[in-house]
């Protein structure tokens, strides 16, 4: 078969499948049970959530970073680090929904890729930290990207010519501390930063979005996404979270894509691409789920604070460094948001190990062993640096 036809089902393969992401994936399918067959799921830990799936679904090929899974004997399970590549591996999906939270996606991500399936693609990191890599081995219009600012972008972009094109802006909220000064930031609490005033997210993301390294994280994905320097990709905070991109043409003019803040949106353009599905408020028959242009609208935008929200400066210059620093930028945030989750880290103390990792850190070509390495060496010096906190 054709990969781009469009076949009666298309056979999905979800990875991070018990996260926010692969349950809203899920209720794509549920919506339209004859576009899309489920044949593999992976997940991390909560075998309780991914045994349900699997049951709901009947899918026979699963993976789990955290087992054991007791499975009947027609199923078949992959166990450990390397469960959702060998589940892409071995799986006969078209399409592989990649939400795997972190660089542990990027094996996937890359087998996906080597297995000529098409990638929809939601774990970021796969970019920040593989991109040239990654970008290098795909051919064209295999990669679908699931964040709503991104895919705002690649529908925008498919319609303006490269050459004519001056910059793309990348909204964001600006999370729950917009406004604050440094000061204020240091008295925030782990509810405080899970608190996102426009997304429901998971944990990691959330505490992302708040310091606007998420921000950041999605600004290196464009520059590998859309062939992008840095000069030509601007941050904008814009609170309401209704414009998801914007691009500017040489003219001045701006093309802007505007939609509810629902992940289902992106995520079922990604599956089912080129076809656009119907509203998911229209098959619930709940209110509120389109744009109200019958009542008074107000959208502002504003420059991010980067003096206070450092994440996302540091994100800048890791992207204009290139090589591994992007991966070094990814490897200490994910380190450093997880001890502020377990509250062994206050949460000025994120940006202050990153920076100190990135500062620490040489540089090399990126190939898939080097980023692997320079990810483990970030790791363990951020480990360090937190350690050293705590004792002082």
């Amino acid at each position: 078969m054709d990969l781009f036809e469009t076949p009666e089902s298309i056979r999905v393969a979800i990875l991070g499948s018990t996260g926010s992401i692969g349950t809203q994936a899920l209720e794509v399918v549920r919506a339209y049970p004859e576009r899309f067959q489920v044949v593999a799921l992976a997940a991390g830990s909560d075998t309780a959530a991914l045994m349900a799936q699997a049951k709901e679904f009947d899918v026979k090929l699963l993976g789990i970073v955290n087992g054991p899974l007791d499975v009947p004997d027609d199923v078949v399970v992959f166990e450990g680090s390397d469960s959702a590549e060998r589940v892409v591996q071995e799986s006969d999906a078209h399409l592989v929904l990649n939400a795997v939270v972190g660089s542990a996606g990027l094996k996937a991500t890359m087998a996906t890729i080597l297995a000529g399936k098409t990638l929809a693609l939601a774990n970021k990191e796969s970019l920040v930290a593989g991109g040239e890599l990654v970008m290098s081995k795909t051919f064209e219009g295999q990669l679908r990207p699931v964040d709503s600012e991104h895919s705002s972008l690649w529908q925008l972009l498919d319609e303006l010519p490269p050459d004519r094109v001056r910059r793309v802006l990348l909204t964001g909220s600006g999370g729950p501390f917009r406004g604050r000064t440094t000061a204020d930031l240091g008295e925030v609490t782990v509810a405080g930063a899970l608190n996102h005033p426009v997304w429901a997210m998971g944990p990691k993301i959330s505490v992302d979005s708040s310091t606007l390294m998420n921000k950041g994280l999605e600004v290196i994905e464009a520059h590998y996404l859309f062939g992008l320097t840095y000069d030509e990709i601007t941050v904008v905070i814009h609170p309401q979270g209704m414009v998801h991109g914007m691009v500017e043409a040489m003219d001045g003019s701006v093309f802007a894509h505007a939609a509810p803040p629902d992940m289902r949106l992106p995520i079922q353009l990604a599956m089912a691409y080129p076809d656009r599905l119907g509203a998911p408020s229209d098959r619930e028959g709940k209110p509120g789920g389109r744009i109200d242009w019958s009542a008074p609208q107000s959208m502002t935008f504003e420059p991010p604070d980067l003096d206070t929200f450092r994440c996302l400066a540091l994100a800048f210059e890791a992207g204009r460094k290139g090589g591994t620093f992007p991966a070094v930028l990814n490897a200490a945030n994910e380190i450093a948001v997880e001890a502020f989750i377990a509250e062994r880290l206050d949460y000025l103390g994120i940006p202050s190990i990153v920076e100190t990792v990135l500062e620490r850190h040489e540089g090399c070509e990126p190939s898939l062993e080097a980023i692997l390495e320079q990810d483990a060496w970030a790791r363990s010096e951020a480990k360090s640096l937190i350690k050293s906190r705590s004792l002082v």
